[in-house]
């Protein structure tokens, strides 16, 4: 978890798609700090940390929304 700055958490709440399945499949979590957004692996949560800052994930949402992805 990339919490170098003391005042992030430690212990962010990750939310994961509603457009996710329970079967395993492919799945990512995001948490919302106060920086942006963190995005990890939900099978492997122990793993790397993507941080995204405000306007990137908001550019990436938008793109995806969009079909530009």
């Amino acid at each position: 978890m990339p919490a170098i700055d003391p005042q992030l958490p430690r212990h962010p709440r990750w939310r994961t798609s509603s457009h996710s399945s329970t079967g395993g499949g492919q799945c990512v979590e995001v948490a919302d700090v106060p920086t942006g957004t963190w995005v990890r692996d939900s099978r492997a949560p122990e793993g790397a940390v993507l941080a995204f800052g405000h306007a990137a994930w908001a550019s990436f949402v938008g793109a995806a929304a969009d079909g530009r992805l």
